[in-house]
């Protein structure tokens, strides 16, 4: 007897189509059914009630199948909408949330998200998270409100450009914070859609934006 390789599919498995993934079609339901009242018992014949029930699963995945291409053919035209959305954002600047900036030459921009309003602070920290300057942007009403850092620390020290992490408070509650930077172009995911590469934050997804300046 000849050895066989485990794993390997035998050249008559092949030949037979096993070991192959099929999606049965409507033709195969056809088929079928049409196989089982060729085979039927003459003298017991298939029940109507029967047939009938197996035809409306016919239909049903024949509706199934139409609706799913309908389906994709939508969800490719949406995303080819949306990267034309996106790719008319190249050269603005955009608002992303985020609880950390670059400082570049020109300084920090960000926003605070105020849900209440009150006095808002924003804190800078370096990267031991100690607080290096300390942004007192007033009262507030709610809303998103902008910010600028000059890069310099509370005592006028202008300090180092690199990234920098971010905290506010409205009164006594924290907020969410935001960068600001210039869209540098556009991408898309397989499971997030359609991002933004953004200047001194990176990729942000396009539901994420803010601001549009």
């Amino acid at each position: 007897m000849s050895d066989m390789a485990i794993g390997n599919t035998s050249s008559a498995a092949k030949a037979a189509g096993l070991g192959k993934e099929k999606t049965l079609g409507q033709a195969d339901f056809l088929s079928v059914l049409v196989q089982q009242m060729r085979n039927q018992d003459p003298t017991k014949p298939m029940d109507s009630s029967q047939m009938v029930s197996q035809l409306a699963q016919i239909s049903q995945v024949s509706a199934t199948q139409s609706l799913q291409v309908s389906f994709d053919a939508l969800a490719k035209s949406l995303t080819g909408n949306q990267m034309l959305e996106a790719g008319s954002m190249v050269g603005k600047r955009v608002t992303v949330p985020s609880n950390a900036g670059q400082l570049g030459a020109d300084g920090l921009d960000g926003a605070v998200n105020v849900a209440d309003g009150g006095r808002v602070l924003v804190q800078v920290l370096d990267r031991n998270g100690n607080t290096v300057r300390t942004l007192d942007l007033g009262q507030q009403e709610a809303g998103l409100v902008s910010f600028h850092w000059d890069g310099t620390a509370d005592d006028g020290t202008p300090l180092a450009a690199g990234v920098y992490g971010l905290k506010a408070q409205a009164g006594t509650t924290a907020i969410a914070t935001y960068v600001s930077g210039q869209v540098l172009g556009v991408g898309m995911t397989g499971a997030d859609g359609v991002y933004l590469d953004v200047a001194g934050y990176g990729g942000a997804l396009l539901n994420q934006v803010a601001q549009i300046n």
